[in-house]
């Protein structure tokens, strides 16, 4: 379904928070979706939501955002004024302050009103809010990475195929035409058969040492946290108490795993789809890390990962490739990326290493017109905008929950051959490193109570 787009300017303003409830079922709080809109909550109002989710889901006539929640008060202040502003200009109504405010997903949750919500946190935030919106009956637009370790992701999946709700995962790389062209011709064999998968995918630098700072007054630091470890509050483990600029919690490893989940989960996604094993894992993993031996940020710097699969291909994924996905086969070769794009202007890509959209070895492969007979890939134009297709339709979306957690699961046990200096083998059914205890204990985490997904009953 194609629909009008609306493009608004935003601003910031001023809000504040409330209190900490239960999580109720679905048939209890039911659906509504007065006027055919689809009523959304937006959890999470940081660099992200703003930039991305928030602009690209109000976008679309038929999405009502009338809820925006942040555990930073500040944040929740600017998200609403920026939901406001932008339907005071769609609907020109001067006076509009129509956006609730929440300091706690939860109790957003509770709203019957709302039909799905869009999750922007930090990637220790993902998969519990999902997980309780799932249970509540929510559909979900899920950022990636989808999970902080594979337990999780197990967890989130069985919570949405329970609760039949409808989950899409953050990938836009699906949406984007040239990775799609891509993923087709290697499916329908224009490079002949496919050996060898090269991805191109940066580390972070290291940073300085960082003394304790008093929390902000505006943060509800100890819910920030979750389940992660308690630490001394200080700016730059957290996000910026001023502007959106790159937080810092995306080079801690207590909040997520550092690139290769960052952008990990875009680039293997992505190659999945050509090497049509997007639902199965590789059978081994083996990697090289660099980690930094000081300071606050303590994520991958420079590294190489191999994965092997059952079908015979192999990938590869360093920095020194150039940022983007290289499918290599036995008559050729295809390259695909976001062409000359970065998340900001801090994002470590080097921009002259991500310039050519969708390049092959002879540029008649290009060309090349995929047949009525062949393989044909879902084909969409915005990934927001399937999302709510979706949700009216109930069919499944391009990056469903299964897709995302499997794409997932092969950047975290990337992260877990960064630390351990041998080949490993892996069972992607049981989700488990054959015969390797000390793998296995890494694929779970503690979780500190009274926050974490093992708290659920899913």
């Amino acid at each position: 379904m194609k629909r009008r787009k609306f493009i608004g300017k935003t601003a910031l303003g001023t809000a504040a928070m409330v209190g900490f409830p239960s999580i109720v079922p679905a048939n209890v709080l039911g659906k509504n979706a007065p006027s055919n809109k689809i009523n959304i909550g937006q959890i999470g109002c940081g660099r992200i939501a703003r930039s991305h989710d928030l602009i690209d889901t109000m976008a679309f006539d038929n999405a009502n955002v009338m809820a925006v929640c942040d555990v930073d008060a500040n944040r929740m202040k600017d998200g609403k004024l920026l939901v406001d502003q932008f339907y005071q200009e769609k609907k020109g109504k001067t006076n509009y302050k129509g956006t609730k405010i929440y300091g706690d997903y939860r109790k957003m949750l509770m709203d019957k009103d709302i039909d799905g919500v869009l999750i922007s946190t930090p990637d220790h935030w993902h998969s519990q809010p999902a997980i309780e919106a799932a249970i509540a009956g929510k559909d979900i637009y899920l950022q990636k990475p989808t999970s902080l370790t594979i337990k999780e992701g197990r967890q989130l999946v069985n919570a949405v195929q329970k609760n039949k709700v409808i989950l899409q995962v953050g990938t836009q790389q699906r949406a984007m035409p040239q990775f799609r062209i891509a993923a087709e011709l290697v499916r329908n064999g224009r490079i002949g058969k496919l050996h060898t998968v090269k991805i191109g995918l940066p580390g972070d630098p290291g940073g300085p040492e960082a003394p304790a700072m008093p929390i902000p007054e505006n943060l509800n630091f100890d819910m920030w946290l979750g389940s992660t470890p308690k630490v001394l509050y200080t700016e730059i483990g957290v996000h910026p108490e001023k502007g959106y600029t790159r937080p810092g919690w995306l080079r801690h490893e207590n909040y997520g795993a550092g690139m290769i989940t960052g952008w990990g989960q875009h680039h293997y996604d992505s190659a999945a789809w050509g090497m049509n094993t997007e639902l199965v894992g590789p059978s081994s993993v083996q990697a090289i890390a660099d980690f930094p031996k000081s300071g606050l940020w303590n994520v991958h710097g420079d590294f190489m990962v191999k994965h092997e699969y059952d079908n015979g291909i192999t990938v590869l994924t360093s920095g020194g490739y150039p940022n983007g996905v290289r499918y290599e086969g036995s008559e050729g070769w295809i390259f695909v990326s976001r062409g000359s794009y970065v998340a900001s202007s801090t994002d470590p890509v080097a921009l002259e290493k991500s310039k050519k959209a969708l390049d092959a070895s002879d540029p008649k492969i290009l060309d090349s017109k995929i047949g009525t007979n062949e393989t044909h890939l879902y084909k969409i134009d915005d990934q927001h905008g399937n999302w709510l297709d979706c949700i009216e339709s109930r069919k499944a979306p391009i990056s469903p929950v299964d897709m995302g957690h499997m794409a997932c699961v092969v950047c975290l046990i990337s992260h877990i051959a960064m630390k351990i200096p041998r080949k490993l083998e892996w069972d992607s059914k049981a989700e488990k490193f054959i015969n390797d205890d000390e793998a296995n204990a890494m694929l779970a985490r503690p979780q500190r109570k009274p926050y974490g997904t093992n708290q659920l009953k899913v």
